[in-house]
C-alpha cells in the first residue's frame, strides 16, 4: 500500500460511505435565470445549448449514473461516466461525484474497472453481450469481480482520474464533506496499477488493450490486421441487438462482430487472466489517458497531503516510452503496436493505419515540442482536415482505403476525441486552432441534436441521438473559464491533465437551477452525506 493509500484510509475510516444508494430525483426542466461565467457568451443560442445539454443528462439519468443513451445504450459505460462527470459537475457537483463512485463500486479486486456495469432492471435481450454472456461474478471469482453487481470483464480508456480531479475543482468544499477524494483516490490508484502492472503484456513499460472496445474506438481500421488472424465466433451463437437501433451500413460488419464476440469468449473462458490472448495491441490514445490521469492522480496525492512528485516522474517517463514505442517520426504521427504480430518474434510491429487515436498524445504535458508541432502539421494535413475541409477531425483517416464517413469509428468525427484535441491544442499554444475547433464542437451539437457521432464533412448526425458524452462535453465547452482558455504550457505545478490551471472552475456562472432539480446540491449546512 502505497503513502497516500495509506494516509486516505485513515481520512475515510471516520466516515460513512453508502454504495449504490438511490440520488434525488431530476426534473429536467428548470430555467436558467442567469450567467455571468469569465469568458462565457451569454447568448440566447448558448442559454439554449446549455439547457438542451442539462435535459439531455438529465433523461439519461437512472437514479445513480448515467447511460450513454436509452436505446442503444441502456447500463453504465466506463469512459462515458468520466467524460458525463467532467460535464455534470457544471450542473452538479454532488451528482458529478455519485457517477464516479457508482462506476468503481464494481471495481474488481485486481483493480480492474470494468466497461460495463449492468443494470439488473434491464432485459437481458436489450443489449449483448449481456450479463449472462460475461458471467463475471463465476468466470471472474479469481480476478475478484464483485458479487453483488454484474460487470463485463474488459475494461475502457482510463480518464477516470482526470474527471474525479476535475469534479474536486468544482466544488472544493462539497468534496471535501463527502470525503470524496479520500475514498476514490485508492481506487484510482488500484486502477493505474493494474494498467500499469497486468497489462505490460510487451514488457516495454506501456499498457495493452486485449479486446478492440477497451480502447473504446470499437471498429477501427487500425484493428483489421490483428483481428484478421482471429477465428469469428459463428453467427448463429449471439444476436446482435445493436441493430435494432441502427442502421447495418453505420455498424460494425458481421465479421467484424464475430471476431468480437470471439475474443470476448475467449477471454472469459481464460477466467480474464490476462496475457494469453490472441489479440493484444498497445494504443497510443489509451495510453496517453493513462499518463494524463497520473498527472491528475498526482494532483489528487497532493491535495491529500502527500507529494505527487513521483507520480508526475512516472507520467514523464511514460511520456518518453510512448514516443519511444509508438511514434513513427516519418509519418508524424504516433500508431497502435501490435504484440502478437507472428513476423516480429514478439517484438511487435507498428500498425500503419492513420487514426485520431495517434493524435491524442497531444493532451500530454511532457511531450517533446517537435513531436506536438509535428502532431498539429499531422493534424492540419489532408489525412485529417483540422481547420480545412472537415467539420470536425475524423475518427480515421480522410484518404485511408477503409475510410466510411458514416461507419462506426471508420470515419466519423467524435465528440470525445474531439474535446481532447481540442485541450491539447491549447496546452501546446495552438489557440486559434482550439478556438475553431471550440466553434465547431458546439455548432455541431446543436444542429445534431447531441448526436452519437456525425459525418466529419457535413455534421450530419449519425447513431443516437441524446448522447450523453456529447451533451457533457458541449457543457464543459460552454463553461470555459477565459483565463483556462488562455492557458500556455508552464509547467507541471500548474497542470491539472487537461491543461488547465488548478483554480479554473470556482464559479460557473449558472445560477443553479440550472436543469436540474436543487434537491441534487449537497446540504452543507446539515453536514450529510446524502448519497
Amino acid at each position: 500500500m502505497d503513502r497516500t493509500t495509506q494516509l486516505t484510509a485513515r481520512r475515510s475510516g471516520h466516515g460513512r460511505t453508502v454504495r449504490n444508494a438511490a440520488s434525488p430525483p431530476v426534473s429536467g426542466h428548470g430555467e436558467i435565470t442567469h450567467t455571468g461565467a469569465i469568458g462565457f457568451n451569454p447568448s440566447d443560442s448558448a442559454r439554449s445549448l446549455h439547457l438542451s445539454a442539462a435535459r439531455v443528462l438529465g433523461a439519461n439519468w437512472t437514479g445513480t449514473s448515467t447511460v450513454p443513451s436509452r436505446g442503444l445504450y441502456p447500463h453504465q459505460w466506463s469512459w462515458d461516466s468520466a467524460f458525463i462527470a467532467i460535464g455534470l459537475r457544471h450542473l452538479s457537483p454532488y451528482r458529478a461525484q455519485v457517477e464516479l463512485e457508482t462506476l468503481l463500486d464494481a471495481q474488481w479486486d485486481d483493480g480492474r474497472v470494468p466497461h460495463i456495469v449492468f443494470n439488473p432492471a434491464v432485459p437481458l435481450d436489450a443489449y449483448f453481450p449481456s450479463p449472462d454472456f460475461w458471467c463475471s461474478s463465476t468466470a471472474g471469482s479469481a480476478a475478484g469481480a464483485p458479487r453483488a453487481v454484474q460487470t463485463s470483464g474488459i475494461v475502457q480508456p482510463p480518464v477516470h482520474a482526470l474527471a474525479a480531479w476535475l469534479v474536486h475543482r468544482a466544488d472544493p468544499e462539497l468534496s471535501r464533506a463527502r470525503s470524496f477524494l479520500p475514498r476514490v483516490y485508492p481506487r484510482l490508484a488500484a486502477w493505474h496499477r493494474y494498467l500499469l502492472h497486468r497489462r505490460d503484456l510487451g514488457g516495454g513499460g506501456l499498457a495493452a488493450v486485449v479486446h478492440p472496445w477497451e480502447q473504446g474506438m470499437d471498429n477501427s481500421p487500425a484493428w483489421d490486421a490483428p483481428l484478421a488472424r482471429v477465428e469469428p465466433a459463428p453467427a448463429r451463437t449471439f444476436r446482435r441487438a445493436d441493430l435494432d437501433h441502427g442502421a447495418a451500413e453505420d455498424r460494425p460488419t458481421d465479421l467484424d462482430y464475430g471476431r468480437y464476440v470471439r475474443l470476448a469468449a475467449d477471454y472469459r473462458d481464460g477466467r480474464y487472466a490476462d496475457g494469453a490472448g490472441e489479440f493484444a495491441v498497445e494504443d497510443p490514445a489509451f495510453n496517453a489517458l493513462l499518463i494524463a490521469s497520473e498527472h491528475a492522480l498526482a494532483r489528487i496525492a497532493g491535495e491529500l497531503g502527500a507529494a505527487g512528485t513521483a507520480r508526475h516522474a512516472r507520467a514523464e517517463r511514460l511520456t518518453h516510452t510512448l514516443v519511444e514505442r509508438l511514434w513513427d517520426p516519418a509519418e508524424g504521427l504516433f500508431f497502435c503496436r501490435d504484440l502478437r504480430d507472428p513476423a516480429t518474434g514478439g517484438l511487435g510491429s507498428l500498425v500503419p493505419a492513420r487514426s485520431v487515436a495517434g493524435l491524442l498524445p497531444l493532451i500530454l504535458p511532457a511531450l517533446p515540442r517537435p513531436v506536438a508541432r509535428a502532431l498539429v502539421r499531422t493534424a492540419r494535413g489532408p489525412h485529417f482536415e483540422l481547420g480545412g475541409s472537415a467539420r470536425l477531425v475524423p475518427s480515421y483517416d480522410l484518404k485511408g482505403p477503409a475510410f466510411d464517413p458514416h461507419r462506426y469509428w471508420r470515419g466519423p468525427a467524435w465528440f470525445n476525441t474531439n474535446w481532447l484535441l481540442e485541450r491539447g491544442l491549447r496546452l501546446h499554444g495552438e489557440r486559434p486552432l482550439a478556438d475553431g475547433l471550440r466553434s465547431a464542437l458546439l455548432t455541431t451539437a446543436a444542429d445534431s441534436d447531441f448526436a452519437e457521432y456525425v459525418d466529419p464533412y457535413t455534421g450530419e448526425g449519425c447513431g443516437a441521438r441524446g448522447f450523453s458524452w456529447t451533451a457533457a462535453l458541449t457543457l464543459d465547452l460552454l463553461h470555459g473559464d477565459a483565463r483556462a482558455r488562455s492557458f500556455q504550457r508552464d509547467g507541471l505545478g500548474e497542470y491539472d491533465g487537461l491543461g488547465r490551471h488548478d483554480g479554473f472552475q470556482q464559479h460557473d456562472g449558472f445560477d443553479k437551477h440550472d436543469g436540474f432539480d436543487k434537491r441534487d446540491r449537497f446540504d452543507k449546512d446539515k453536514g450529510g452525506d446524502r448519497r
